[in-house]
């Protein structure tokens, strides 16, 4: 997968509520699923669900602990949609500076 697929597969991911909310979690500290939905309105069901998309996104990992997996936020995941995101805001100033050059040569044409 490209990086930019990659980037946007886990925007898409963080398109959740209930995933932006276990992303956070995992930010704040690794846990297991019962950790997890012992904060959430959802089951542990549904949080291993979440866990598996993130997971899938790449923005997530796990660790086996005996009988029960550690989440934790996976930082290449994290370290490609940051680097999609900054190129995408480099391009963005690049283009607004055209804009501010084509804008001055209108308003001073020499």
């Amino acid at each position: 997968m490209t990086n930019a697929r990659t980037a946007l597969a886990a925007l898409g991911a963080l398109g959740d509520p209930s995933r932006r909310a276990i992303f956070e979690h995992l930010g704040a500290r690794p846990s297991a699923v019962n950790e997890i939905a012992a904060g959430m309105t959802v089951g542990r069901s549904a949080v291993s669900q979440h866990l598996k998309v993130l997971k899938e996104a790449g923005l997530v990992s796990e660790t086996p602990d005996g009988t029960r997996r550690i989440y934790r936020l996976d930082p290449r995941g994290i370290a490609t949609l940051r680097d999609w995101l900054d190129s995408q805001w480099a391009l963005s100033l690049e283009a607004f500076a055209g804009f501010a050059d084509e804008q001055m040569d209108l308003e001073d044409p020499e």
